[in-house]
């Protein structure tokens, strides 16, 4: 595989399906295919490793659907399907200041945060607070401005913390422009910042973070160098100039999509609440 994608939909298709990899497809408000990918040795050849990745695509995440509820609903049961008991850590990564990076950090401001709640609240008001899972939630900013790891961050706070398992949300890069805010890309493989765009950061994953690692996010960006070899099949001059492409309206999809993913983490994590109740929230 030539082109930078962090997507695994677009790495595997049915047509070169290998053994060792299987692929399924469902869904009702969204066409979700799955991939499942039993051992590490693809990693050279799809540059994918062990894991489960679960891709929701539709039509345009940048406005809202008449089906919202349903697809926030949906996404929700595929995210809760990666989920284990107890405490959760929600991550944001990424440059707030940069839009097409904000979503991580926009989606983290649409979590509700919970673990610190029993401490502050009544009698009265902890006994409703029961059927609320611990949840925790930041965004630490990137390299560039704390001169800190995104991982060594995570990796220290989840120290502290002890949590059951870590949500991870990140932009990604894709190949397809078609697939630009149109898709959500769920996995258990972990993330490694920045690897779309050949900007790679230390990795997120279970291995490193010793809790499992599940990585939410959504393409918005791909590099011109990958469309002109993905439209012709060939690679492209190194030396020719190349420059990082966003959709124009990658404002109104950061904050459209960053409250669907939100909506869905709250959804998953918090099973007492219904639709109606996160949104009250936000």
């Amino acid at each position: 595989m030539g082109f930078r994608t962090d997507l695994a939909v677009e790495s595997i298709t049915p047509e070169n399906l290998p053994d060792g990899v299987h692929l399924h497809k469902r869904g009702e408000y969204f066409e979700i295919t799955e991939i499942v990918i039993d051992d590490d040795s693809f990693t050279d050849t799809i540059g994918k490793r062990r894991g489960r990745y679960v891709t929701l695509e539709s039509s345009d995440l940048s406005r809202f659907s008449d089906d919202y509820e349903g697809m926030a609903e949906e996404l929700s049961r595929e995210i809760g399907a990666f989920v284990p008991e107890g405490d959760i850590l929600v991550a944001g990564l990424g440059n707030s200041d940069i839009t097409p990076d904000a979503l991580g950090p926009r989606v983290v401001s649409k979590v509700l945060a919970t673990r610190h709640l029993r401490d502050e609240l009544d009698a009265e008001e902890e006994k409703f607070l029961t059927s609320l899972r611990r949840v925790s939630a930041f965004a630490g900013g990137v390299l560039g401005q704390t001169g800190i790891e995104s991982a060594e961050i995570v990796r220290a706070i989840a120290a502290e913390l002890k949590p059951s398992a870590i949500i991870v949300t990140d932009a990604l890069a894709c190949s397809d422009i078609s697939r630009l805010g149109t898709t959500i890309q769920l996995s258990d493989s972990g993330i490694s910042p920045g690897s779309g765009v050949s900007n790679s950061r230390r990795e997120l994953s279970e291995a490193v973070c010793g809790v499992p690692v599940i990585a939410v996010g959504v393409p918005t960006v791909v590099d011109m160098h990958t469309i002109v070899q993905n439209l012709t099949g060939e690679k492209p001059d190194s030396r020719l100039p190349n420059m990082i492409v966003t959709p124009r309206d990658i404002d109104r999809l950061i904050e459209r999509a960053s409250q669907l993913i939100g909506f869905g983490i709250n959804l998953a994590l918090q099973p007492s609440l219904d639709f109606d109740d996160v949104k009250g929230l936000f």
